[in-house]
Parts: structure tokens; sequence; C-alpha cells
């Protein structure tokens, strides 16, 4: 994650919407302290990241007393 002033930020702001669109994370700080984040509009959210500990719960439910053998195939499942 890159991190830039605010002042810099305005100056340059068409330059880093091009960085960002391109995946990248900028940290905007108005004197030294982090003020807003420059993220790529698919970020995830909130709901996407609720999604996703509620899977690994769910994941972590089925592996409890599993063998290693049971844990890799379930690491497998999702690779095909």
């Amino acid at each position: 994650m890159r991190e830039i002033g605010a002042f810099e930020a305005k100056t340059h702001l068409s330059t880093l919407l091009d960085e960002v669109a391109a995946g990248e994370t900028i940290l905007i700080t108005k004197r030294g302290r982090p003020t807003a984040m420059l993220v790529p509009a698919d970020w995830p959210d909130r709901k996407t990241a609720a999604g996703a500990a509620d899977r690994l719960r769910e994941i972590r439910a089925r592996a409890q007393g599993a063998t290693v053998a049971e844990i890799l195939s379930m690491r497998d499942e999702g690779r095909r």
C-alpha cells in the first residue's frame, strides 16, 4: 500500500485514480495521520467479508474430528 499526503493527492488525483484502477491501494494522510484510502471500486465490502467468515466457520465445523486425509480432500474440493 502506497502512502501519499493530501496536498500531493489533490495535485495528482488523475494519476492516482489510474493506479487504483490498476489494483493499487493508496493511503492518503493529512499532516502525517491516515485520513482516507483510495481502493479499487471492486474492493470487498463488509457483506462480502462477512460471507467469507461464515464460510470459514462452516468449513471449520466440518473439519472437527476429521483426519488429515479428509481435510486435504475438503481443500481439494474447491480446486475442481
